[in-house]
């Protein structure tokens, strides 16, 4: 059985600037933003709000994804978000099992 894939997007807490990843394991990656575990471009930007993911059937099929989604312009993007959290709430608790 395939493990299933998932591209996120990560607001900065400025809502300043989009981290858009892939995973296989959502809840454990978005803890990891939280807790600041990832080094690199994650850790110093502080990405640590949950704003959008989708879940996908494979990681092959998250890894497409996610890199068309990068070629997006910001607009695009943020409308993308919109269709699914018109507010643009954090969603980090939403991915959690056990809250």
């Amino acid at each position: 059985m395939q493990k299933l894939g998932y591209v996120y997007i990560m607001f900065n807490p400025h809502r300043t600037v989009l981290y858009i990843g892939v995973t296989s394991d959502l809840e454990q990656r978005v803890y990891e933003h939280e807790e600041g575990a990832a080094e690199g471009f994650t850790k110093r930007y502080k990405y640590t709000d949950l704003i959008y993911y989708e879940i996908l059937d494979d990681i092959e099929s998250a890894i497409a994804r996610e890199k068309a989604i990068k070629k997006w312009n910001r607009e695009w993007k943020e409308r993308q978000i919109r269709e699914i959290n018109p507010e643009m709430k954090r969603l980090n608790n939403e991915v959690f099992r056990f809250n």
